[in-house]
């Protein structure tokens, strides 16, 4: 078993009183000594914003100091004029424990208290240079009190992992060239307790069922939306407080840590979303934290967020740099996350993102790019590939901005994958038309390649497209219910079908009926409808047959690996193409027949001559279809046709998609 980063057990939640004070005979309660875990090189790299584990130093941190065992406070304020550390352990008492700035003038506070351990609660009392009295939560906290609550917690990061297997071999499962299918997730709606539906189920009782349907249901990753300490569950996650702390609605550090290894014992990997962009101005977090604006902008044209009333990071103080860069390493270290999805890049990368004019200051050189925001994510990539170098960082990015998954030593950001949100609106778009008008809209579909690989796309069915009156997935499908259904099928076909990596918002996998609604349960109970049913066993085949085919992945953001067969046939709404993967042999031809009039003996040209077989068909009646399957090998006949010397005759189903490859074609080894 291995442990975790941190070098050694101190002492655990069991260990303590049930207040997490210890006592220790003939030691005054209210001492505080200066201690410190900081080197002059440690404050060296944190002023110069290259300290990328300041959780080892900053924060609580449990530790003996002549023999006896207490907790070591460190701050980073300043602009303050006082700071104490106020709990449980001295009755909430201001002038208690204070701590010291230190000599060098990082703007550090510390002090070590005896007594205090694992377990206890606790906030910095600040005065500001204006004379403001502050009570704020540890920006380094590894954990906290449960929300309305706001207190910090002393607390470690401990834990018996019993992943190594996973860990040796994630970098084949994390790489560019495997089959990587997501599975999004929030924790706190994606199952409640049955009979008590406003509870929360802790991280462990998430696990119990969440780890076999994933492997059931064949997705390859989780991604876990934010599992960082927010106040406001509206915000899904999104709006934190504590970057350093799992949120306390679910349990304890080490139970999360449980869920992910649990995933990964499975063969499962885990991405989480990572937030760097902004951060809530609830009074207790990190909002003008020690009275000024020490981790946003002081000018609002540069520190506030339209959209989301939030604050944004300075990204110009390198030592918010070493903030944030430490927390990325932080959830790949401590929790052994597999990758990280950077939430709202665009909001990063454009001074006048949601700004009109004047209400945004250009860059040095009369631009709109954020030249500090694009600094700080190259040098978060190129740290985090550089400690973890078989982990994936993943942009939420929507603008055409260049080279967001390329190298930062080619001029890129050095994200290794971007999701792909023009593909995911064009074919949302597309779907929702009543097949009648499709023929001219075709380029909706056909225009993605256009531009398919200019970036390592990620092809998202993401939580923002079943809220706020979008609709579910399924009922943005048109028609009758069978047609919805069909439609559905039809559509995840292609998206597993089309290059790039995948990603599936809980519940679309069965065609969750109302919009996700983060506070209560998703609808299992709709599995016990055949058409549920169906849909779910065509998610499941679908992620088979992408982990099965290498065409299919082998070359996911290289044109290598797709060829159009046909995209003129607009009357009858049917568009063919190809997948390669290293081995020839091995390639397919994928027809999509996007209207519910089945096409019998339609004519396809095809890669080379030879009997083709059909491996797939998303009408079968298994998934709910009408069940019109090419069961025998079809033979191709040397009739030219789509500009290619054989083709062949194929029974299309009605809103179906068909998979072909050639018969007797041997794995590529």
């Amino acid at each position: 078993m291995a442990k975790s980063a941190d070098n050694k057990k101190t002492k655990s939640a069991s260990d303590l009183p049930e207040n997490g004070t210890l006592k220790t005979e003939g030691q005054e309660l209210n001492a505080v000594e200066t201690v410190s875990r900081f080197t002059d090189f440690d404050i060296h790299l944190f002023r110069q914003g290259k300290h990328f584990k300041l959780y080892e130093k900053l924060g609580s941190h449990v530790m003996e100091h002549k023999g006896v065992v207490g907790t070591y406070f460190a701050v980073w304020a300043p602009n303050a004029t006082y700071i104490s550390v106020i709990g449980n352990f001295n009755g909430w008492n201001k002038s208690g424990h204070s701590l010291a700035p230190r000599w060098d003038s990082s703007g550090i506070w510390e002090g070590w208290i005896p007594n205090v351990g694992v377990g206890e609660v606790y906030k910095y009392y600040i005065v500001s240079q204006t004379g403001e009295h502050l009570e704020k939560s540890d920006p380094f906290a590894l954990w906290c009190e449960v929300a309305p609550k706001t207190a910090s917690i002393v607390w470690d990061t401990w834990y018996e992992w019993g992943d190594s297997d996973w860990m040796k071999v994630r970098k084949e499962k994390n790489k560019l060239n495997a089959p990587i299918s997501v599975y999004e997730v929030h924790l706190g709606s994606w199952q409640r307790d049955p009979s008590d539906p406003l509870r929360f189920l802790t991280y462990k009782e998430i696990a119990a069922s969440l780890v076999p349907y994933v492997k059931e249901m064949g997705f390859t990753h989780v991604e876990l939306m934010p599992v960082m300490e927010h106040p406001y569950p509206p915000s899904w996650g999104y709006q934190i407080t504590g970057y350093f702390s799992c949120t306390a609605r679910h349990g304890t550090p080490q139970e999360l840590m449980y869920l992910i290894d649990q995933l990964h014992q499975a063969g499962i990997g885990v991405y989480v979303d990572w937030v760097p962009s902004h951060f809530p101005g609830d009074l207790h977090g990190l909002y003008r934290f020690d009275g000024t604006a020490l981790y946003e902008h002081e000018d609002p044209r540069k520190g506030y967020h339209p959209d989301w009333k939030s604050y944004i990071f300075n990204y110009g103080r390198n030592e918010v740099r070493s903030f944030l860069i430490s927390n990325a390493i932080f959830w790949l270290d401590r929790y052994h996350t597999d990758g990280l999805r950077v939430d709202a890049v665009a909001s990063m990368l454009y001074l006048d993102y949601s700004r009109k004019h004047g209400e945004w200051i250009p860059n040095e050189f009369g631009g709109r790019e954020n030249l500090e925001a694009i600094s700080l994510l190259r040098e978060m990539n190129v740290a985090a590939y550089t400690e973890f170098p078989d982990i994936q960082t993943i942009a939420e990015e929507s603008t055409a901005f260049p080279g967001v998954s390329r190298p930062v030593f080619v001029g890129g950001l050095g994200f290794g994958m971007k999701w792909m949100m023009g593909w995911m609106n064009d074919t949302l778009k597309y779907f929702q038309l009543d097949p009648a008008f499709r023929r001219w809209h075709q380029d909706q579909l056909t225009f993605s390649l256009v531009y398919s690989f200019s970036e390592n796309f990620m092809l998202p069915f993401s939580h923002d497209e079943v809220v706020y009156g979008k609709k579910s997935l399924i009922n943005k499908m048109p028609g009758d219910e069978w047609q919805k259904f069909a439609n559905l099928r039809l559509m995840f076909t292609y998206m597993f079908t089309h290059p790039g990596t995948k990603l599936l918002f809980m519940g679309g996998e069965f065609g969750q009926a109302s919009e996700w609604n983060f506070e209560r349960s998703l609808d299992w109970h709709l599995l016990e409808q055949a058409p549920n049913m169906g849909l779910k066993d065509c998610v499941k085949a679908l992620n088979q047959l992408y982990k099965d085919e290498h065409a299919l992945f082998d070359h996911s953001f290289s044109s290598e690996g797709f060829e159009w067969i046909d995209t003129q046939d607009r009357e009858n709404s049917v568009l063919v193409y190809a997948r390669k993967g290293l081995d020839p042999s091995q390639s397919l031809i994928i027809a999509l027949n996007l209207t519910p009039l089945p096409r019998k003996g339609y004519r396809v040209g095809v890669l080379s001559e030879g009997s083709w077989q059909e491996i797939f068909n998303s009408d079968s009646e298994t998934f709910g279809g009408s069940g019109i399957i090419n069961y025998d090998p079809v033979s191709s006949e040397a009739h030219r046709w789509h500009g290619r010397a054989n083709s062949l005759l194929l029974d299309l189903p009605p809103m179906g998609a068909v998979v072909l490859k050639k018969k007797g074609a041997k794995k590529l080894l």
